[in-house]
């Protein structure tokens, strides 16, 4: 075998013959022929984001080399899949942006960004896109701004532009739609604002909406018993995550979200459904066909807008067609697809709110582990033992796998008021996650910069431990490391064009910072973020991004360095700048 760098991004069959796909339903219900492509979301419609390509493996990985960079125009989150067909790369840059690339070069072929309002509307997430649709000649996308719009995959024009609901009341759109045969599936953000979540279908070529299928059920519906009074019009449930398809049994699965509001459900007395579940709808008319709710009466965020992924197998004796799905609770589940049947559940990673899940799949919940004015501290935290970010399955060795995250939080509950267009929440903060602990900035060395890059994890002991995340790397950019210091050293450096790490910094009324999450998702590395931040705490600039290098610094260390911050004094807060 060749010594030679193996090239990376690259695949031998992406040489473009044309600057446009043409991507008809057939090719995607059959996308599992075409490894070197990647038509839909999940790679098919039965989500397994398992390629048999076997270019790249084991004994050559070690080689891999960037092939070629494409920088996108602005900062802000990556979260999409891009597509590939016919040479073409598809992507989504945040906010709305859609780009084409050749896949062979990275030279950009066009690209296409929505007129957003100035103040746009995104309550309770970044400003993200997760993808495009392609179906035939057509490329989609939806927008912040909870519009649906068609563009030409040649050019990029403008074929169509609907407004799907309206983001004056915190409607929004990241989820990447799904195209299926003459139609395209849309879900709906903003739970956090107390919309009624739901579940669109249009058609391909006009945009006419076909039908539309409320996630939350209004009067006289089944299922509205479980909502006390009117608490059903702001509850939430909505659909931001992409679903899976069974073409045979005509079905979609699509995740719900959290009820509204959340860590607070003394105002929705009952299960709240549909929220926290798994529901399959008719593909022709939106009809739900069967439903299994995860978590009801969900008061910690538990949204189960994880990707479902589709699998024939063999349980209890005899085929079933299957769906299985890691949830945000921290329970993995086994169902039948075909009735909803439940099947299976157990805990794939640390959960302290239920005893059992009983014969039918309903979680017996722990007294004592409710949110509280004075906090409860619960398994897993806010973010879930898993979140949107997507699973795989791999036919070859019969394994499920998914992102797991050993974290807890504590809870707090407050007083929610539903205003439309603002976070219909307890207004601060929820739960503060234990995994990045409380730190005292105090004694901070001046001048210096102990590291540019750290992997963190804690592992995980009793519940009174701060608990345990993924190892996750929190980059700072070189850009502002040459501008505080010249003496600014990394064990290891790749350039990735945009920053990639996300320090999300808070300050409570008493003056005393809060880190409440180092993820590999990049967000507030800018300039201009970490400024804000900066007015935020009080603090001059430079003095923000030193203390943020010593909580990496201490956070590498370990839980037990962690805690041992907990018991410094509290620093008086500092007055806030202009």
């Amino acid at each position: 075998m060749s010594g030679r760098p193996l090239v990376a991004l690259v695949l031998a069959a992406l040489v473009p013959s044309a600057v446009s796909a043409q991507v008809p339903y057939s090719r995607i219900r059959n996308a599992d022929q075409e490894p070197e492509t990647w038509l839909t979301y999940s790679g098919s419609y039965r989500a397994h984001r398992y390629s048999p390509l076997d270019q790249i493996n084991a004994q050559n990985v070690g080689r891999l080399r960037v092939a070629w960079a494409y920088q996108i125009d602005k900062g802000g989150t990556l979260e999409a899949s891009p597509l590939v067909a016919d040479g073409v790369m598809y992507l989504t840059e945040p906010p709305s942006t859609v780009t084409a690339l050749d896949a062979r070069t990275g030279r950009g072929l066009w690209t296409w960004s929505p007129k957003l309002p100035k103040e746009v509307k995104h309550i309770g997430f970044p400003r993200v896109n997760r993808g495009v649709a392609l179906l035939d000649d057509s490329v989609y996308v939806g927008t912040l701004d909870a519009h649906l719009v068609a563009l030409d995959a040649r050019s990029g024009a403008v074929r169509w532009d609907v407004v799907v609901a309206d983001n004056a009341t915190g409607h929004a759109i990241t989820v990447a739609p799904l195209a299926l045969d003459g139609k395209l599936i849309i879900g709906i953000s903003g739970g956090e604002a107390g919309i009624r979540g739901f579940l669109d279908a249009y058609d391909a070529r006009t945009g006419k909406r076909l039908w539309r299928s409320f996630t939350v059920p209004g009067t006289g519906e089944p299922g509205n018993e479980s909502w006390a009074g009117d608490s059903w019009k702001t509850g939430g449930a909505p659909t931001w995550v992409t679903g899976a398809y069974d073409p045979e049994l005509n079905l979609l699965y699509w995740g719900t979200g959290n009820p509204a509001p959340d860590w607070n459900g003394d105002g929705r007395a009952g299960d709240n459904l549909y929220s926290c579940s798994l529901v399959a709808f008719d593909a022709t008319t939106g009809e739900r066909r069967w439903h299994f709710q995860f978590t009801p009466h969900d008061v910690h965020d538990w949204d189960a807008n994880q990707v479902p992924v589709l699998v024939d197998a063999v349980y209890g004796g005899r085929p079933r067609k299957l769906v299985v799905t890691a949830n945000r609770n921290a329970f993995y589940y086994l169902l039948d697809r075909e009735t909803g049947e439940f099947l299976l559940g157990t805990p794939y990673a640390t959960q302290t709110w239920a005893e059992r899940l009983d014969p039918r799949g309903r979680p017996v919940v722990k007294p004592g582990t409710e949110p509280t004015l004075e906090g409860t501290l619960v398994w897993p935290s806010l973010q879930g033992a898993t979140n949107w970010f997507s699973p795989a399955f791999s036919p070859a060795t019969g394994l499920f796998y998914v992102a797991v995250r050993e974290m807890g939080s504590r809870y707090y509950k407050r007083e929610a008021e539903y205003v439309p267009g603002r976070e219909f929440n307890i207004g601060f903060v929820g739960a503060r996650t234990l995994a990045v602990a409380e730190i005292d900035f105090t004694g901070m060395p001046e001048g210096t910069w102990p590291i540019l890059t750290y992997a963190a994890k804690w592992h995980a002991g009793t519940p009174e431990d701060l608990g345990s995340v993924p190892v996750c790397p929190a980059l700072i950019s070189q850009r502002l490391a040459d501008r505080l210091t010249r003496t600014a050293e990394a064990a290891w450096r790749v350039m990735q064009g945009k920053g990639y790490g996300r320090v999300d910094l808070r300050v409570d009324d008493t003056g005393r910072p809060w880190v409440l999450d180092v993820n590999p998702n990049p967000d507030l590395t800018d300039e201009a973020g970490l400024a804000r931040m900066a007015r935020a705490a009080g603090w001059a600039y430079p003095e923000l991004v030193r203390r943020i290098a010593e909580v990496a610094l201490r956070e590498a260390q370990g839980h037990k360095a962690a805690r041992e911050l907990l018991a410094a004094p509290r620093r008086p807060r500092a007055p806030r700048t202009a």
